[in-house]
């Protein structure tokens, strides 16, 4: 898989991926959930925790924002991972600074595999609510997430290599 750097949106073997992963919590909602993130000793970074529902919360999510990106020549995002058998969240934003996502929510085997994800798929939603936008257009990309918000009390183990365009 050689994908060309301008397909490479993360590669957790590859810590020159400019800024960092960082964590965001339903804390900022009163919740009660703890994620972190860290990079195993095979270089894959590694997204875990517990997600609770207490205190309104219940979710849990990690977040890559990068320099603007054109992705017009693209179709998908591809994500190299090892889950728990666990359905998770994939999320975009255009700009960082919109409140809303394009989500497409995603179930993982507990082996390794890639997840495959075309953009037309990806809604756009804010707080668990669909809004009346289009689908992601697949134009700009300058944030990522992975999100656990399954309504339940849980452990999670999400186990990342890479995430890539095609």
């Amino acid at each position: 898989m050689n994908q060309d750097t301008s397909a490479l949106i993360y590669n957790f073997k590859n810590h020159n991926n400019g800024k960092p992963c960082y964590i965001v919590d339903d804390g900022v909602m009163g919740g009660l959930s703890e994620g972190k993130i860290i990079v195993n000793q095979a270089g894959n970074g590694v997204f875990s925790g517990y997600v609770t529902t207490e205190n309104n919360g219940g979710f849990s999510s990690v977040r890559y924002e990068m320099d603007k990106k054109d992705v017009s020549r693209f179709s998908k995002v591809v994500i190299k991972l090892k889950g728990d058998g666990k359905e998770y969240q994939f999320r975009i934003k255009s700009d960082a600074s919109q409140r809303y996502s394009y989500v497409k929510s995603f179930m993982t085997s507990g082996d390794w595999e890639l997840i495959r994800l075309s953009f037309n798929d990806f809604i756009p939603m804010f707080r668990r609510n669909t809004l009346k936008k289009p689908n992601y257009q697949g134009k700009i990309m300058e944030e990522v997430a992975f999100l656990i918000g399954n309504n339940r009390k849980e452990n999670f183990t999400l186990e990342i290599e890479k995430i890539y365009l095609e």
